[in-house]
């Protein structure tokens, strides 16, 4: 048994079922133990003179990928905290949609290969759904559940009173409880809450999942 423990051994043989369920849901997929090997890979894929851009993803600032493709110097890279005010940030977003790849997580996926994100803006959810040429998403197996409703639950009521403390926004219930308000504020991390059982075009994104824990 390795470092990862008892959890590393549950989601390398998870891990490899799923691949083959994503598959079947026209996704390309992956199984690797670790986010360095998921780093290493995508910085494989990312071909000299790319446009890379990335949603506000905890997982990929985690394992090293934002500073790595930062350091690049041969590919243009626009991770979401660019930018020093909401409108300059939200104008990174818009043209991420045109990015050659697009790199994300997701906030919940079901064994059988259905994820659900919740975005305030949208503009991660809508990288994922059209725009980019291809789109890699990196998914600790903590993220993974039994059931949609399972999905929708992690990423509504866990997720996001998480990923909402991130930011310096207006107050909102769940920055001062902790939990969700169901609320109408207008800095609502809740915006928009997709679930993609699909991919279309046919290996459009890749599903990378990774044996460790890793964001939110």
């Amino acid at each position: 048994m390795d470092e990862r423990g008892v959890f590393g051994v549950r989601s390398d043989r998870l891990g490899q079922q799923m691949v083959k369920a994503l598959e079947a849901r026209h996704f390309e997929a992956m199984y690797v133990k670790t986010g360095a090997e998921a780093k290493d890979f995508i910085l494989s894929q990312v071909p000299s003179g790319a446009f890379v851009a990335s949603g506000g993803s905890f997982t990929i600032d985690q394992i090293g990928l934002s500073d790595a493709l930062m350091a690049r110097e041969d590919v243009t890279y626009t991770p979401r905290r660019l930018g020093d005010t909401p409108e300059e940030h939200n104008e990174f977003a818009r043209r991420a949609l045109l990015s050659d790849i697009y790199l994300a997580s997701v906030n919940a996926i079901t064994e059988d290969g259905v994820f659900v994100n919740v975005d305030g803006t949208g503009n991660r959810i809508g990288a994922i759904s059209f725009g980019p040429k291809k789109v890699y998403l990196i998914v600790g197996m903590n993220k993974v559940v039994r059931t949609e409703q399972d999905a929708y639950d992690r990423a509504r009521y866990y997720a996001a009173p998480i990923n909402r403390s991130r930011f310096d926004y207006g107050p909102t219930p769940c920055t001062m409880t902790g939990k969700c308000g169901d609320c109408k504020s207008p800095d609502c991390i809740c915006s928009y809450i997709v679930t993609t059982r699909l991919c279309r075009p046919i290996g459009r994104i890749c599903v990378i999942l990774v044996g460790e824990s890793l964001g939110f």
